[in-house]
């Protein structure tokens, strides 16, 4: 079985992005470079919506050689070019990205087949409306929140309109530079 699981940084006040979409407040330096060189090689899988694939896509195939960027960012690049890539955009009407498959809606069904798979997990990165969609759906099986020092006050919430969900904790990492890693399940409903 593969797990879906969310991988993003947000604020404290729950924004993944800014108004605008940005995320030059993302708290990096190099103790979180090297967990996220450590911790995107975990995925088989990566799963985006439509902004966060163009995002990444215009962003990470030229990371790897890039002299302005570090030797973190460059192994980033090369494991996010190379595994298999799910992008769902109801607007794209192809995609040219190395290993990257394009589905206009989600189908509940197939996704669970995904799952059933063996196979490392696959990891939703930003993508707030694909997160949604899939936690309404009840596809989620880990939340990895890295809260940043910091309050937006504006910005795109990571869990918009969302019905109550309880999750349980599994762990925390904290950052030297303030961030904290939650990393979290849903509570799975005891049967009677």
């Amino acid at each position: 079985m593969r797990k879906i699981v969310v991988f993003n940084l947000i604020s404290l006040d729950g924004y993944f992005a800014g108004e605008d979409g940005n995320i030059d407040w993302h708290n990096v330096d190099s103790e979180f470079n090297d967990f996220a060189v450590e911790h995107t090689a975990d995925f088989g899988t990566l799963i985006f919506g439509h902004t966060t694939y163009k995002m990444f896509e215009e962003f990470w195939p030229q990371a790897i050689n890039d002299p302005k960027l570090s030797p973190e960012d460059h192994k980033i690049g090369q494991i996010i070019n190379d595994v298999e890539k799910i992008v769902f955009s109801k607007t794209l009407d192809k995609v040219t990205w190395k290993n990257v498959k394009l589905f206009h809606d989600i189908d509940p069904e197939e996704v669970k087949k995904w799952k059933e798979q063996d196979g490392k997990p696959m990891a939703i990165f930003g993508s707030g409306t694909i997160v949604q969609a899939f936690t309404k759906l009840g596809l989620i099986d880990e939340y990895r929140l890295m809260v940043n020092p910091i309050i937006l006050g504006k910005g795109k919430p990571m869990f918009q309109n969302v019905d109550q969900l309880k999750l349980t904790l599994l762990n925390t990492k904290v950052f030297g530079n303030g961030n904290i890693l939650l990393t979290y399940e849903p509570v799975k409903e005891k049967r009677t």
